[in-house]
């Protein structure tokens, strides 16, 4: 188990009933980031995979 995995986890204990709307997730994202600037990089990738999901099991 990855460090990482933990936060997943708990994620998913805490929260993983909830419905949310993908704008909702993205501005989450954003407020993390004002907070937090030093993880531009990997939320960018995180969202751009994200974004990108559908198009790559096309491929």
């Amino acid at each position: 188990m990855y460090f990482t995995d933990r936060g997943i986890e708990e994620l998913a204990e805490r929260r993983g009933t909830e419905e949310v709307t993908l704008d909702w997730v993205a501005e989450r994202l954003r407020e993390f980031i004002d907070l937090n600037p030093e993880f531009e990089t990997p939320i960018e990738r995180l969202a751009t995979w994200l974004a990108r999901l559908e198009d790559d099991a096309e491929d």
